[in-house]
Order: C-alpha cells, then sequence, then structure tokens
C-alpha cells in the first residue's frame, strides 16, 4: 500500500521555522496500530491522517506515542496541502473529528483561518512541583480542560525558561502552557507536553484556545498578534469570539513523498 504524505512547516512563511507536521491522505481507516506506527516513525509532534467523507474530510491526530483530541498546526497544514496541493476547489474545509467536533479551515488571502473552540481556564492552585520542574514563580495559574496555563512576569522571562521535563512529565495534565504580555506581540507563549512525548511543541494552535480568550480579558481586545516562542518559533492572528476562537497563519511545504506500507 502507498500513503501520500507531505511535511508542512505552520504558522511561518518560510521553511525550517514553525512547527512541522506529517498529512497524510488515506482512501480509508487503517488499524490504529498501522496509524500509532507511522506517526511514531515520523517522529513529529503530529501527524494527521485524513479521510474522504460527503462534506469534506474525518481527520485523526497522532503523536509519536498517542492520539490527541486536538490539533491546531496540523489542522492548518492539512488545510494547506489541500488547498495548495490537491487544489481543493472551495474557500472552506470542513473536517470532521472525534473528539472536537466539526473544524472548518477558510483561506482568507495567504493566511488560513481555523474556527476552534474556545476554551476557559480557572484560576487554581499550582500543582506539587510546578514551580520546581519550570524553575520560574508563576504569577498566576490556570486549569482547563486538558492543560496548566502559567502567566509568568515578562516576554524574556517566558524565553530563557529551563524546564525539568522528567518533573513536568509528572504533572498530571496534557501540557503546560507558559505565557507572558509580549514585548512586540501582544502575547507569547511556550508550550511542553513530556507526557504525551513532545517535550516542546514549537507552534501549538490548540493551546490559542486557550490562550486567546485569557489574553482577550486581560488587554480589552478580541484581535491578538501572538508569537510562540520556542527555538523555531511561530506567528499566529487569534480573534476570540465568544464560544470559538479564530487562529489563523500561514505555511510552508517542506517535503512530499509516499509511505509504503
Amino acid at each position: 500500500m502507498k500513503i501520500p504524505i507531505y511535511q508542512v512547516d505552520a504558522f511561518t512563511s518560510e521553511i525550517f521555522s514553525g512547527n512541522p507536521a506529517a498529512v497524510c491522505l488515506l482512501d480509508r481507516w487503517l488499524d490504529d496500530p498501522i496509524l500509532q506506527a507511522i506517526a511514531f516513525e515520523n517522529n513529529l509532534s503530529e501527524t494527521t491522517f485524513l479521510v474522504p467523507n460527503a462534506d469534506g474530510f474525518d481527520l485523526r491526530w497522532f503523536t509519536p506515542v498517542t492520539e490527541v483530541a486536538l490539533c491546531g498546526h496540523a489542522t492548518l497544514a492539512s488545510a494547506f496541502v489541500l488547498f495548495n496541493c490537491q487544489n481543493w476547489p472551495g474557500e472552506c474545509i470542513r473536517f470532521q473529528t472525534r473528539r472536537s467536533g466539526e473544524l472548518v479551515v477558510t483561506r482568507r488571502n495567504d493566511l488560513l483561518e481555523m474556527d476552534f473552540p474556545a476554551i476557559t481556564a480557572h484560576i487554581i492552585s499550582p500543582p506539587a512541583g510546578l514551580k520546581e520542574a519550570l524553575g520560574v514563580t508563576p504569577q498566576e495559574t490556570l486549569g482547563s480542560a486538558e492543560d496548566l496555563l502559567v502567566v509568568l512576569d515578562t516576554d524574556l522571562t517566558v524565553r530563557e525558561v529551563q524546564p525539568d521535563f522528567l518533573a513536568l512529565a509528572r504533572i498530571g495534565c496534557r501540557g503546560i502552557i507558559i505565557t507572558a504580555r509580549g514585548d512586540w506581540f501582544d502575547f507569547v507563549s511556550r508550550f511542553f507536553a513530556p507526557r504525551l512525548g513532545i517535550p516542546e511543541d514549537p507552534v501549538t494552535g490548540s493551546s490559542h484556545s486557550v490562550l486567546a480568550p485569557y489574553w482577550a480579558g486581560k488587554l480589552g481586545k478580541n484581535d491578538l498578534h501572538a508569537f510562540q516562542v520556542s527555538k523555531r518559533g511561530g506567528e499566529l492572528f487569534c480573534t476570540h469570539a465568544g464560544e470559538r476562537v479564530k487562529i489563523s497563519g500561514l505555511a510552508a511545504l517542506y517535503m512530499e513523498g509516499m509511505i509504503i506500507v
């Protein structure tokens, strides 16, 4: 069996930055162990699999070690492949997911805009070991459906954090978002998910479902310009729209090929 595969750098206009995702085009679903083995072999933070349906595509995301409920950069990469490599005719693509409902990506000039659920975070007491694992003192700690949101004092503090990933992996959540108001952007962030086999994710679309509502409330505006300050880095344009968040970005094709299974 031959499976078309593309590797796309998401939330950037240039290769070798942003967040790389693999996009695999299937005619039908394969057994889950095969999907997981392909994601493990790709060894990227996310591999996405697409199967056509009557309205668009069914979509699933896998890290090297597990399937996840929501992934932004691989959704953006999937839409980029369909628009730019598969000649998708419309301006919108509808993706049906197993745990996050329908997701719509719209082409708006050069940007691809994702329509994601807004996720509210609530103030909590910092879990035991969080401060030590990050090596910094949070100004606020908030809990969301899957992730912790840790607010720090400055842009520079976020950039300079050097986590103890083994200690972070002992904290009971999908991932840890650290964030602060930006010096050149509305806010900056980083995302750590060692429990999912991703010590640091280069650019995380799904975390902005939490970040955009938080910073919209803090800054008093709904249109936000964000940057994820990982080593690769990535730029995001967010709009908080009540129960939804619009997350937009660019993407660049790095590689296309064929998997032989």
